[in-house]
């Protein structure tokens, strides 16, 4: 078995201070390992790299259209939201839309990640409920599809009709039976597979067309394409997935999961990368994948969004820079 390989190097003037280490790939049309670091073959949890896999029976089904929802609201069901009004206001509109409050949802509740309104609610003394889960757009998306089909409110139970239909699209695209699953902080299963069927998921989406033959294809592209055009709904503003989408022109979509975890759809090239940061570092996670992208020629080193991550200088208290944060020699 391959061992980690080094990502990202910490340096604080002269000194290598810190190191982490990963594994990605990336994979062609294919779906065969165009390029890889680590263990191609390592078994990870993706957790919410992959809620675009997880939103792929929501339209197949049928239900996205039978509710009359919005590539806005697609990307929504992708995201991993900031808990801003712009994206609590989405979900309260959408749990009306389905006649349902906040109790329907299973995610439980979470302070809200953006700044404005947590402080906004501290000042209120109000508490925070789920439809501030940063996953409470999925499961708005989970919601709409268990109405369509008619099934039961326990919509994370892993033998809801909900779950064992995200089960079957994440194996097909995945193109390996899962080995099992664990349970994400939303209280969602989230599906195990390896590094190598992760990238291969993502180059599906990434060749995926909308007028494509299959329905499965054509739910692939589009969600893919609403998370491109509002990537503020897919993350917030500040975070890595907002400002990298942003900064390549809409022409790449990218999803980043807890625990080091990031995946990448290059539609333009038909690549689909993904990584794993063997200590679970989420800085390190999105210097390793703003590297990948430059190195795939669809990022700008030297754009604000990139350096804010790679080869990000590293200031101290008095805002004197006292080192940086760089991609390993080996991943460039």
């Amino acid at each position: 078995m391959n061992e980690p390989f080094p990502m990202v190097e910490i340096w604080r003037g002269p000194f290598l201070e810190s190191l982490h280490l990963g594994h990605a790939v990336i994979c062609d049309r294919a779906g065969q390992i165009a390029q890889s670091w680590g263990d191609p073959g390592k078994v990870i949890l993706p957790r919410s790299a992959v809620k675009m896999i997880q939103a792929l029976p929501l339209i197949e089904s049928g239900a996205a259209d039978a509710f009359g929802l919005s590539d806005a609201q697609l990307a929504l069901a992708c995201a991993s939201h900031q808990g801003a009004p712009i994206h609590t206001g989405m979900v309260e509109k959408w749990l009306d839309m389905l006649g349902l409050t906040d109790d329907a949802f299973r995610c439980g509740p979470e302070v809200p990640r953006d700044s404005e309104a947590k402080h906004a609610m501290i000042r209120a003394h109000a508490e925070p409920c789920q439809m501030h889960n940063n996953c409470s757009g999925k499961h708005c998306g989970f919601l709409t599809l268990a109405r369509h089909l008619g099934a039961g409110p326990d919509y994370v139970d892993p033998s809801h009709p909900v779950q064992l239909a995200v089960r079957e699209a994440f194996e097909d695209v995945t193109g390996m039976e899962s080995p099992g699953f664990g349970i994400d902080g939303c209280a969602a299963p989230n599906f195990a597979t390896t590094l190598h069927a992760l990238a291969r998921a993502m180059a599906f989406f990434a060749n995926a067309q909308e007028d494509g033959a299959g329905h499965r294809e054509r739910a692939a592209a589009r969600l893919a394409r609403c998370m491109r055009t509002y990537p503020e709904l897919v993350a917030g503003e500040g975070r890595a997935c907002t400002e990298l989408m942003r900064a390549m022109d809409g022409k790449v979509t990218i999803k980043t999961g807890a625990e080091g975890v990031f995946t990448a759809i290059v539609p333009e090239q038909g690549l689909g990368v993904a990584l794993k940061i063997a200590d679970g570092a989420t800085r390190a996670s999105e210097a390793t994948m703003a590297a990948l992208l430059v190195r795939l020629g669809v990022l700008d080193a030297d754009h604000p969004a990139t350096r804010k991550r790679l080869n990000a200088p590293i200031l101290n208290r008095r805002g004197i820079e006292v080192g940086v944060i760089r991609g390993a020699d080996g991943l460039l």
